[in-house]
Formats: structure tokens, C-alpha cells, sequence
């Protein structure tokens, strides 16, 4: 596990432990991570931002704005940049307007808009982290699928010894990397997913298809629904099914099949993968007969099929995420971002044939996530079932 490509703001609050933050940004850096950092004014009594700042390679953030030069700093985009945000130290006073709403600081600001998965590290003294308004405030924190790490047992600065110390940075990176590598809940979410090829009848014996057998399209089902999503899979022709009990599995052969059972279920999704590998084209006309031999060659005049991602990616909506998937053989990179951008993904996939244990009929795969905005992330050869956890992740925490 590492977080190479993961970028992690952050967020500093006013007590003791915030000198542990120095090792703590060591470690995410080390593990591959963009860290930036955002204090508040009082935990700059604690730690300079001088040193977090050299730490992290990023400018260290603390007000709304530079009062120099007046240059604005933007939460909104602090919070879309990130896919994890820590905070650590949680003193009690933030986490209690964390449990409120109210932000009256740049970190509050940007806990309000972010979008990504959100951990905490409370640090406070015995009595208050057992105080009953406290305990209310994390329990409402955790309603808001906050992650609380629970606070360590130990030596306190108030020289009491007791549950309340910050956890140590080792187990708050070792937090960070187990999430990465456990996808948060998705219930509530609503998933329609394509997986298999298709076929194109040429007559009523022989098509058009291909070398995938779905696995991966039914990996990403299967834990997308144990994850508490509701799924839909619109599968091709396939020997393999879901395993989860409560996935809607539609049945189709051709490509215009599968586009129809999509085309329909669409508007009601929120999260859309196009894992299918769906024919490019397919015959002008079906012969009604098997066709006989006859010469030594045989023309077969084909149609460009309807591209499904591409259609349904001009009629995507506000809050829909779409997925796909780009098998490539040569100037990979190049090709995947190309496909972003034309068929309006949020996320590729990206497949190559050059790697050992990847590609069709693996029970692994290996892949590089390219995402907008963001530096790709390869991943090593793992099982499929990894693979859909690491792309599950990417997905945002709410709906866009």
C-alpha cells in the first residue's frame, strides 16, 4: 500500500500535539502524498508554518486572505482538490463547530465544502474527551460519515494520564492507507454499471465479439453493492454472474441492446461505469440464414455501432459520475486522457495489454487511474476485487 498520487490536506488545530504533525507530513510525503496544510490562528501558538510548509513543499494556509496583497484563498477549490482531509489535532472547540456547522475560519470553511472523505484526530484531556457534550459532537461527526480516530491512552500535557492523547502518526498514516485501501460506505448510492463483451449476429450462428469475459465489470458490481450500494449491471454475454444477492442484473447481446438498457436506467443513477467491452461496429444486415461458403473469401459490410459512453456522457447531469475504461496498446496515457475528455468521464481506467496479469480473463489486473485534475495513480498487479475497491475510492464522498 502507499499513497503515491493521494492528495491529503491537513488541517491543523490549536494544542500540544500539533508538533506531532511535522512527523505526521514527513510520513504522507514518504508514502507519495501532496500534502497541503491549513491551520488555524490558534495552533500557530503551537508550531511555525515555516516548518510544516518545508515539510509538505506547499505554502502553509491560515486566513481567508493576504492581508499584503489581498489575495483571496479559496476553500472551495482547497476542498475539490483533496481526496482525504485530516484533522489532527481535533481540539474540542473545533470539533464542536464541526458538529454545528459554523465556520468562522478558513479550516471550517473547507471542511463545509469538501467533497472528499473527511478523518478526524481528536486531542484533548481526559475529562473533556469523556465529557458528554464532546461525545455527542463526535457520535453527530460520525453521523456525517466523519471518520473519528479514537484518541490514544496516555500521559496528557495537563500531567493527568488518561484516554485523550492524539494518536501517534504512524497509526494515523497507517488510518489514511487502510482507507484507501477499504473504500467508504456507499449507501445511498445508485450504480449502473456495463460489463462483458457483446456480440453482433453476422446470422443465426456466427457474430462479432470479443476476448472479455466481464470479470471486472463484476468485481466493481459486486463490491459496490457490499458496500451498500444499489446496482444495476447490464451484462453482456458472459459464463460469470454477481455474487451479491441484490443486484439487478439485465441481460444483453448486442451493443444496441446494451445501449437501450442503459440509455433507460441512466437518468436515475448517480454513478455510472462503463465497464463493458462493447463492439465498435457491427454487420449492415443479419443474415436471417447461416450463410454458406462460397469462394475463398467472404465480405461482411459493417456499421459503426452507437458509442454508449460517449451518447451518454453528453446527456450526464448535475451530481452524476461517470467511469470508464480504456484498454490500449500504444501511447496509453495519451489516448486515456483523450478519452476523457471526449466522452465527458470524471475518471478512466486505464487497461494495457502490455502488462503480465492484466487485460481479459485475469482473475488480476493491473491499472493506472487517470482522473481529472489530478496526476495518475498505477496501481500494482492485484486481484480485481483490489482493482474495484481502488477505483470505488475515487469516487466522490457526496454527489457533485
Amino acid at each position: 500500500m502507499s499513497l503515491k498520487g493521494k492528495k491529503i490536506l491537513l488541517g491543523i488545530t490549536g494544542g500540544i500535539a500539533a508538533y506531532k504533525c511535522a512527523s505526521l507530513i514527513r510520513l504522507l510525503v514518504k508514502q507519495g502524498a501532496e500534502v497541503k496544510v491549513i491551520m488555524t490562528t490558534s495552533a500557530l501558538d503551537f508550531i511555525t508554518p515555516l516548518t510544516l510548509a518545508t515539510l509538505s513543499k506547499n505554502p502553509v494556509l491560515h486566513d481567508f486572505y493576504d492581508k499584503g496583497t489581498g489575495e483571496w484563498t479559496n476553500h472551495v477549490s482547497l476542498g475539490l482538490w483533496a481526496d482525504l482531509m485530516i484533522i489532527a489535532p481535533l481540539s474540542a472547540n473545533t470539533l464542536s463547530k464541526m458538529a454545528n456547522g459554523q465556520s468562522d475560519n478558513l479550516l471550517l470553511t473547507t471542511y463545509l465544502s469538501a467533497r472528499c472523505p473527511v478523518m478526524v484526530a481528536p486531542a484533548m484531556d481526559l475529562d473533556m474527551y469523556k465529557h458528554p457534550s464532546v461525545r455527542t459532537n463526535l457520535d453527530r461527526l460520525e453521523e456525517y460519515q466523519v471518520i473519528v480516530l479514537e484518541a490514544g491512552t496516555g500521559d496528557l500535557a495537563s500531567g493527568l494520564s488518561g484516554k485523550g492523547r492524539m494518536l501517534e502518526p504512524e497509526e494515523i498514516l497507517e488510518a489514511a492507507l487502510n482507507h484507501f485501501d477499504n473504500p467508504q460506505t456507499l449507501e445511498g448510492r445508485t450504480f449502473l454499471i456495463t460489463a462483458g463483451p457483446t456480440q453482433e449476429a453476422i446470422d443465426p450462428v456466427r457474430y462479432i465479439s470479443n476476448h472479455s469475459s466481464g470479470k471486472m465489470g463484476i468485481a466493481l458490481a459486486d463490491t459496490a453493492a457490499a458496500l451498500g450500494a444499489k446496482v444495476t449491471l447490464i451484462l453482456g454475454p458472459s459464463s460469470l454472474s454477481p455474487t451479491h444477492p441484490g443486484i439487478e442484473v439485465v441481460a444483453v447481446t448486442s451493443a444496441k441492446e446494451m445501449y437501450d438498457a442503459a440509455a433507460l436506467r441512466h437518468p436515475i443513477a448517480d454513478v455510472i461505469i462503463f465497464a463493458a467491452a462493447v463492439a465498435d461496429y457491427t454487420p449492415v444486415t443479419t443474415s436471417s440464414e447461416k450463410l454458406k461458403k462460397s469462394g475463398s473469401e467472404m465480405n461482411i459490410p459493417l456499421k459503426k455501432n452507437i458509442d454508449i459512453a460517449e451518447t451518454l456522457g453528453k446527456s450526464k447531469g448535475e451530481g452524476q459520475f461517470h467511469i470508464g475504461f480504456a484498454l490500449e496498446t500504444e501511447n496509453e496515457e495519451a489516448n486515456a486522457k483523450e478519452k476523457l475528455e471526449r466522452k465527458n468521464f470524471d475518471l478512466v481506467v486505464l487497461n494495457s495489454l502490455r502488462d503480465e496479469g492484466a487485460g481479459f480473463r485475469h482473475d488480476t489486473n493491473k491499472v493506472t487511474l487517470i482522473k481529472r485534475g489530478g496526476s495518475p495513480i498505477q496501481t500494482e498487479v492485484m486481484s480485481k476485487t483490489d482493482v474495484a475497491k481502488r477505483i470505488l475510492n475515487e469516487i466522490p464522498r457526496s454527489k457533485a
